[in-house]
């Protein structure tokens, strides 16, 4: 499947790795490879830096604090740390070994989220990790945190997580909207939040996360990610579009005139970028100007 995914792409907004996860702080940009390497740029993408964190490592989810502070999850709670904008990485090892999926960050407090319902917090920027109980066994695929007590989680076989205290207590939501796997989450505001998933699904919650109702979605493929900016406005990526929404409530396809399968998007600055596993794609704009293939160029490993 990724080889006529590559296929069908442009060559021109291919990347030389596998991309499972992105983000951002100011001007710094950086990429996380599935195996082992970190792309990175100082300059919103002019100029890029392949690094190497550890050989033969599989690499799941990358966070940043600010433009130094940097950590990234892998394979039986495998936990790497920078504190120089990713150009050295230091490993550690959290107290499980399930696999550590997500990453959120409020403040300078973080959490990740993996198999098994397992979720870890660390309330001082990365020095201290301490496991959260929860009841759920299946795995987490996205946690996001709005504030320091706000937080949710979602995952496999319908999974929903919700706290209001920090992670100390999380509560299982069972909700009939949905029995599949669910791929993202996002909230604007403690009460209003959304989740995607596969075949077009788009729930809605306006309690904080304890109810959630079916949205209306223009499509049938694999949603895999939300993002709303400061203005409420919303994107969701789908198989081979964007989705988007001025309100939350109704999405309308933006029809890409250049596809490619995008898992994240990722605001760097004054843009909005969508990353995909082998391509990136740059808005310059608001939402309804085009979204434009991104090359970017990259120097030999350091």
């Amino acid at each position: 499947m990724a080889l006529l995914l590559m296929a069908a792409w442009p060559a021109a907004a291919s990347l030389p790795c596998w991309v499972h996860g992105a983000a951002a702080s100011g001007s710094h940009v950086w990429l996380l490879c599935e195996r082992s390497e970190v792309l990175r740029s100082p300059d919103t993408g002019k100029t890029w830096t392949t690094t190497r964190v550890a050989d033969g490592a599989h690499l799941r989810a990358i966070a940043f604090l600010d433009e130094r502070r940097g950590f990234i999850t892998g394979d039986a709670g495998a936990l790497w740390q920078t504190t120089d904008g990713g150009a050295t990485w230091t490993q550690r090892k959290l107290d499980t070994s399930d696999h550590l999926t997500s990453l959120a960050t409020a403040g300078q407090h973080l959490w990740a989220g993996g198999f098994g319902g397992t979720i870890f917090h660390s309330p001082d920027a990365g020095a201290t990790w301490l496991r959260q109980p929860t009841t759920a066994t299946r795995a987490i695929k996205d946690i996001f945190f709005l504030d320091h007590r706000h937080g949710w989680a979602v995952g496999w076989v319908g999974l929903i997580l919700r706290t209001e205290d920090g992670g100390t207590t999380w509560e299982e939501i069972r909700t009939p909207a949905t029995g599949w796997t669910l791929a993202s989450i996002r909230f604007r505001d403690p009460l209003n939040g959304w989740i995607a998933g596969p075949f077009g699904q788009i729930l809605r919650s306006q309690d904080g996360g304890k109810t959630w109702n079916m949205l209306e979605s223009p499509v049938r493929s694999w949603l895999s990610s939300i993002h709303f900016d400061a203005h409420g406005r919303g994107w969701i990526t789908a198989e081979r579009d964007i989705l988007a929404s001025d309100d939350g409530e109704v999405w309308r396809p933006l029809g890409l005139e250049e596809w490619m399968f995008l898992e994240q998007i990722l605001p760097v600055q004054d843009r909005l970028w969508g990353i995909g596993p082998f391509g990136l794609m740059i808005n310059d704009g608001p939402p309804e100007k085009p979204w434009r293939p991104f090359t970017p160029a990259f120097s030999p490993n350091t």
